[in-house]
């Protein structure tokens, strides 16, 4: 059984560690100083000299990198390399703005691969694993990611991207997957679809690795149920690299963070104040050996926490946890700040499904939230009155008011009536002209 554990890497001391991200961070600013002008003259203003950067202690002095720096030198602004290096480019969906385009030497593919590999490696996966990738090619990173880290890990590889449902199930039960890569709210459609089916008892499925968005310990259970799966957490993002940053192990407690790549810390995503480990706030990241788009303190937007407590798998990895939300996502209802996982949480409690729309209106001046969200056909089937399905909503918006302390409207559709997603799930719909 081939592996691609890595223990020199992953079981490193924190000394060592620290020792290799030092030499790599201040080799790494000197080489975006000298060869991106965008770089230097951002390090100018801010009255950073290259040579300041010795080690991961002297990250602070550093500037921020947002999403709007890079949006502003689209599209090849903070190319390091000359295009004849860039072998592939990865692009962000542009619905938010401008598309952000990032650049791959095939070094950066061949690092990116290996960090894939490891997360497949934590999640049980050899070269006698067949991988059904069900995560989007093409511009998207994840397709792309999970299919280059399986064929380094030798696994039979089924680039099925997302979509065609009845093609993805048939392949499943013919080619015998064991491994399923997409996201969550994609593997939970394909869950509903294999027990609709009456093929559960043909799948050989024996783990998922689901990412690209935030989803809930509830939502894990339910995966891990209803396909008979262990179901693990991958993390990464467009600009830094896809799926690999980060990968959960066995132990399912956080996502070990791929040190020798990438350097982790927490800020307040307010004030930018870099916070002590355990606090909760945002995830900011630099990319240490990647050569054609290299970022340095990359502020993520995404809301979690790190921590050093010791893992029994024996890696040293540093972890982040489950993303609780992205802070540019954050609805502000009411003046309290609403993450569409708390409500998801508490829906799956209930025994609910994770189809769920949150609209967000401004009525007479004032925030209005209403939660649609399915019934189950066992609601249904037993006391799917008029009446029942009020006491369900009034239970719900209990449940609701006390985790978020503020009202919400709850309506309970029929099954299937709100729209299915094969990629990443709309769960909100905000109507405010904000």
């Amino acid at each position: 059984m081939e592996s691609y554990y890595q223990p020199d890497i992953e079981r490193m001391p924190r000394s060592e560690m620290i020792k290799l991200q030092s030499e790599r961070l201040a080799a790494q600013v000197r080489y975006v100083y000298g060869r991106v002008p965008y770089y230097k003259d951002l390090m100018d203003k801010n009255g950073v000299k290259p040579d300041e950067i010795r080690s991961v202690a002297d990250l602070g002095k550093l500037p921020f990198l947002k999403k709007d720096d890079l949006r502003e030198t689209y599209p090849a602004g903070l190319l390091a390399v000359p295009p004849d290096e860039v072998v592939r480019i990865h692009s962000t969906s542009g619905t938010t703005g401008k598309r952000v385009v990032t650049y791959y030497t095939r070094e950066d593919i061949g690092l990116w691969e290996d960090c894939v590999a490891r997360a497949l490696t934590a999640a049980g996966a050899s070269n006698r694993d067949v991988v059904q990738i069900s995560y989007g090619y093409g511009l998207f990173t994840g397709g792309a990611g999970l299919d280059g880290g399986s064929h380094k890990l030798g696994c039979m590889t089924l680039p099925m991207s997302s979509g065609t449902t009845d093609r993805q199930l048939q392949f499943m039960c013919d080619l015998g997957t064991t491994i399923l890569c997409c996201t969550p709210s994609y593997a939970e459609f394909l869950a509903e679809m294999i027990e609709e089916s009456g093929l559960r008892g043909k799948i050989k499925l024996k783990a998922g690795i689901f990412g690209a968005e935030a989803w809930s310990e509830e939502m894990r259970a339910r995966l891990e149920e209803k396909l008979g799966i262990k179901a693990y957490d991958i993390y990464g993002l467009t600009e830094t690299a896809g799926p690999g940053v980060s990968f959960e192990c066995s132990e399912q407690s956080g996502m070990h963070i791929n040190e020798d790549h990438f350097i982790a810390e927490i800020i307040d995503p307010v004030t930018g104040e870099v916070l002590p480990e355990g606090e909760k706030g945002e995830i900011v990241f630099s990319c240490i050996t990647k050569r054609a788009f290299p970022l340095l303190r990359y502020r993520t937007r995404d809301i979690c926490v790190l921590s050093r407590d010791e893992c029994p798998c024996g890696r040293t990895l540093v972890k982040m946890s489950r993303l609780m939300g992205r802070s540019d996502d954050m609805l502000i209802i009411k003046g309290v700040n609403v993450f569409p996982s708390q409500i998801e949480t508490v829906l799956i409690e209930y025994g609910l499904s994770a189809n769920y729309q949150l609209v967000v209106d401004r009525v007479n001046h004032s925030d209005t939230l209403e939660v649609r969200v399915e019934l189950t056909p066992e609601m249904l089937a037993g006391s799917g009155t008029v009446r029942a399905i009020e006491k369900h909503e009034r239970e719900l918006r209990e449940r609701i008011r006390n985790i978020l302390g503020i009202g919400a409207r709850v309506s309970m559709v029929n099954p299937k009536t709100i729209a299915r997603s094969e990629g990443k799930a709309i769960r909100v719909i905000d109507n405010r002209k904000i």
